[in-house]
């Protein structure tokens, strides 16, 4: 990869079902046109909280297009998924868990994240739960014990809360939301408009 060519910011929450469908593509697609990804998990709550939105699922009306929305868009990016049975849920243990493990090895951590989509939307496992994030993790060779000792301390906490405070600043206000050059990029259906943006640059 060029060193010329900045990585593509990759925002998104792990309860977000078009987070997990731009997961599975977008280091395909960056690697394409030379670019690196740097992921950030992020929690959608504390968006809400400032803006005053709610989860898609909780919307009357539109609640119930996303759901069909979410089956068909799987299909069109040919991945397994199955509306969780806790739909949406807090995410809290898996960022923390990311963070923890990106500090260590990158790499290992946007496996582990997709490792953690995979389990929620494909396996309909309750990733909100400390122990479940942490047995994803052990599959991966992850040290279990010490990651749950991690998911409570003080600094993973603040790095967590830090990455989170960076988004909002930054206006990220949905998953996935990413960056390519300071041009922002909303939702999974925006990747074909990515590849032209690496493409052409601009239109």
């Amino acid at each position: 990869m060029s060193d010329s060519k900045e990585p593509i910011d990759f925002y998104f929450d792990f309860s977000s079902p078009y987070g997990y469908f731009a997961a599975a593509k977008i280091e395909a697609l960056a690697a394409k046109h030379g670019r690196g990804v740097t992921w950030h998990p992020i929690l959608l709550g504390a968006v809400f909280k400032l803006n005053g939105q709610q989860p898609l699922a909780n919307i009357p009306l539109k609640g119930s297009y996303a759901k069909h929305d979410m089956l068909r868009s799987a299909r069109w990016f040919g991945l397994p998924f199955k509306v969780p049975s806790r739909f949406p849920v807090n995410t809290v243990a898996p960022c923390r868990a990311f963070y923890w493990v990106h500090d260590q090895d990158a790499a290992l951590a946007k496996q582990f994240a997709a490792a953690l989509y995979h389990a929620y939307f494909a396996e309909d496992r309750d990733i909100s739960s400390a122990e479940i994030t942490a047995n994803v993790a052990a599959k991966l060779g992850i040290d279990k014990p010490a990651l749950s000792a991690a998911l409570n301390d003080a600094a993973v906490k603040e790095r967590t809360r830090s990455e989170v405070d960076a988004a909002i600043e930054r206006g990220v206000f949905g998953s996935p939301y990413m960056v390519i050059d300071g041009e922002p990029f909303w939702g999974a259906d925006r990747l074909d408009q990515m590849e032209r943006w690496l493409e052409k640059g601009r239109w």
